[in-house]
Formats: C-alpha cells, structure tokens, sequence
C-alpha cells in the first residue's frame, strides 16, 4: 500500500510537472450533484500533487444543493456540518482546449477516514459496473449531447431567462446545412476542442429546435462515458463564450418547443463478443443482452427520477415527439422509450440500445449506474422483453395501448419520484444515504415548482444545464 502510495504521489508530481510547463495554471475538480449541477473546486497546478494525496475538502451538504441553489435536508445529509475530500482522477486530468491556463479532471469523493462517500455518484457508477464485470458483462456507453445556442445578452446575463428574448444566432431550417454554414467556425471550434481533448466525435448535426444541435462520442466504459459527457457540455459552453454565444443544455428552453435530451446508448459483451449478434437469437440479443434490456424497460418509471430530474424534463417528456413517454421498446422506433439498433449485418459492434427518454439534467453517474442496476436486475429475475413496439404509441387509442400493455410513463417528477422510492432494486444499489439524497432533491425540486406555469419553469431553469 505504501508503495502504490508514493507511485500515486510520483505520478502526480510529474503530471503537475507536465501541467505547468503547457502553460496550465490552474485545475478544475469537478463532481455532479443530485440536481445535475456541476459543481467544482479549483487549485493551482503546483498543488495537484497535494490534491491527488490529501483530497481538496468540501460540504457534504452538496449533496442535496437543489437546481436553484437551494439546500434541502434528507434523513442522513444537511446541514453545515461535516466535511468530505475531493480525489481527482489522474488518468482523466485534461488540459483544456477552450480555456488556455485550465486544466479539468472529475473527482471521487470520500470521508476524513478515507473511506467511499456513500454518497458519491461517481463511486456509485463504479461499483454498478464491477458489479456487471462480476458477471461476467463488459458495457460499453455513450451520450448523445444536444444544446440550444443562443447570442449572449449585451449586458450581464441574468441568472434566469426570466422575460429574455432569444437572439439565435443561425436560422436555417431543421437539420439543414444552413445552419453549419452559418455557424461553421463555432462548430469547427467545438469539434477541434473536443478532439484535442481526447473526446472521439462521431457526428455534429443540426436538430429540430431553433438553434439546436447535437454531437455524439464514442462509447467507452460506463464511468468514462459520465466522465465525459460532463467534459462535452462545459467544453460546448467554454466555446461558445469565446465566440459571444450562450449555450443551454436544458430539457426546455422555451416551453411548447422540443426541448434537449441527452441519450444514453449502451451494449453488452461477454468476453469480448458482443451480445447483440447473437445468431439466430430473436432481434440478434443473447438471452442476457434481452434480460437485461427487460430490466431496463420495467424499470422506466423509477428510472425517470435519475434521468428525467426536473419539473423541466416534463415539458420535454410529450407523445410524439420522438422522447419516448411510454413504458415500450421497438427496433429502430424513435418513439419507443427503449430503442433497439441493429446497425449494418456486417458490423460486429453496430447492435446496442438507446435510452430516449433522458436529459442534460441528469446527473450522468447516477443516470448510468442506475441503468446497470436495473438491467442486472432484469438478468437476475430473468425478465423478458414484450413484443416490440411498431410505429408511434401515441396514435393509437387508449384500448389498444391498453391491449399491448402499454402504459405513459410518469408525466410529472412527483410520479417519477414515487416510483423511485418503492424500487427496491434501485435502493438496494444506491443505498439508503444516496437514494435518500436523490429522492430529497426531487420533492424539494417538486415543491418549489409546484405553482409555477410551464413558461416560468423553462425561464427559470433554461441557464441551469
């Protein structure tokens, strides 16, 4: 131990040695709140060697920071006392393409004896994917980003979008070409920081929204796949400051639009082979790969309160809109909450799933432990897929859902929440201090929007992700 130890401190010196001869003066510690904030302490590259040994110390009352800054109470955490260490990870410190001078890296949190922060998300997403290693099963998961980019207000922006014209910088159609051609230096800069920082883009498009678009990553394990998608999002929003732009991840940026989601991807493998070519397997899924979907699928409405965070998330969340608002699964249906893509016959890799319903508000360590969990509770209860779903759900009428077994999923986060707290496999993986955490922000986040109209909770929430 000892020895790892000095490795640890050697290796930091050294990386902090690196560090400062790039001109990096400081370094950003990041973490992900209940609420999907992302929260940060900073220290100088000379004491990132002192940070990686002694952590970098922080309230545990974080833990139950609400999307306004507000501070609820659950039965373990509140309050001023008490005192955690910020860890950073420094496999993934990286020096940052937007912002000359910084560096970033993700943080794991932990008490003064040293011991896991039972409320710890990152540790969380960590201990859900050794729990799959354990048997036998490698994930391999990515996000798909969307944003709504906007001018930045002359004078300094408000802290809520509260009675504030959006000034869009591009006004070609959805998905149109136009849109790159008028934005093509903003873009060209998001993509090269991105690479420059390790980030595999896979593809950059407009989407439907005014001013929105989305970029894809590549998949990588379930705690990098967190890691990074928080690296996208605050790289997206360093390059748009520097070209006078303002970018929203919100689930809704103007109430009644399409808002941002934040899809999560995932396969399967054992050994190495993927499980979603399996031969002669219906829909190519070997029996674990379609429990482990099942899971996925019964666990929806739980689901929602770690994916879907916010009064805001339900203004995102309607029928027909390609969001996935009900309880079903289909291959390659857009509509479905749960979609199954095939990809190209000759593609080893192509098969995977895609969990629609998901946004930006999510805590992403939270948002990927909890989906493991809840697919290795579909193995271990040997669940089984339904019939897939064909076509919109939304069109049909109530009888016929109703004859398919399929049901809305929660249309409001007071829903969600109930569901979450009657899941005992959700409890039993997060445990009683982090899903109590969780469970505290949602009915804080709930009461405080409880008499708000949908335009004032997009206002208020549109500069929050």
């Amino acid at each position: 131990m000892g020895s790892r130890a000095a490795e640890q401190r050697q290796e930091a010196r050294q990386l902090a040695a690196r560090l400062s001869a790039e001109g990096v003066r400081n370094v950003a510690l990041t973490w992900v709140d209940n609420a999907g904030i992302a929260r940060v302490k900073t220290v100088p590259a000379e004491r990132l060697a002192a940070a990686a040994e002694r952590g970098v110390g922080m309230s545990p009352v974080f833990d139950v920071f609400t999307s306004d800054d507000a501070i609820t109470a659950s039965d373990h955490l509140g309050g001023p006392d008490g005192d955690l260490r910020l860890f950073p990870d420094l496999e993934r410190v990286t020096t940052l393409a937007a912002q000359p001078g910084w560096a970033w890296a993700p943080a794991d949190r932990y008490d003064q004896l040293g011991l896991p922060h039972p409320a710890c998300q990152r540790q969380f997403a960590r201990r859900m994917t050794e729990r799959a290693a354990a048997a036998g099963l490698e994930l391999r998961m990515g996000f798909e980003t969307e944003w709504v980019v906007t001018r930045a207000p002359a004078g300094p922006p408000a802290a809520t979008g509260a009675d504030e014209p959006l000034d869009y910088p591009c006004t070609g159609p959805a998905y149109g070409m136009t849109r790159v051609v008028e934005l093509s230096d903003y873009l060209r800069d998001v993509t090269e920081a991105l690479s420059v920082q390790g980030i595999d883009v896979l593809q950059l498009h407009p989407e439907y929204a005014p001013g929105q678009f989305e970029v894809t990553t590549a998949p990588g394990d379930p705690v990098r796949a967190a890691d990074d998608v928080v690296l996208v999002r605050e790289t997206i929003r360093a390059v748009s400051v520097r070209h006078g732009l303002r970018a929203s991840f919100a689930p809704s940026v103007v109430a009644g639009q399409v808002g941002n989601g934040c899809h999560l991807h995932l396969s399967l493998y054992r050994d190495g082979t993927s499980l979603h070519r399996t031969p002669d397997a219906q829909w190519g899924l070997a029996p674990d790969a379609s429990a482990f979907l099942g899971g996925i699928l019964g666990a929806l409405p739980a689901l929602l309160a770690i994916g879907c965070p916010s009064p805001a998330s339900y203004l995102r969340l309607q029928p027909s809109h390609w969001a996935g608002v009900y309880q079903c699964w289909g291959v390659e249906n857009r509509e479905a909450a749960l979609r199954l893509i095939t990809g190209a016959p000759d593609d080893p890799d192509g098969g995977h799933a895609e969990v629609k319903t998901f946004d930006a508000a999510a805590n992403p360590y939270l948002a990927v432990g909890a989906v493991i969990a809840a697919g290795l509770h579909g193995i271990e209860s040997a669940t089984r897929l339904p019939e897939p779903q064909t076509g919109d759900p939304g069109v049909l009428g109530v009888r016929e859902r109703a004859r398919r077994g399929i049901v809305r999923l929660p249309a409001t986060l007071t829903e969600a929440a109930d569901r979450l707290e009657k899941s005992a496999p959700l409890y039993e993986a997060m445990g009683d201090v982090l899903h109590g955490a969780v469970l505290a922000v949602r009915r804080a986040e709930e009461a405080h929007f409880a008499e708000s109209a949908d335009d004032a909770i997009a206002a208020a929430t549109r500069w929050r992700w």
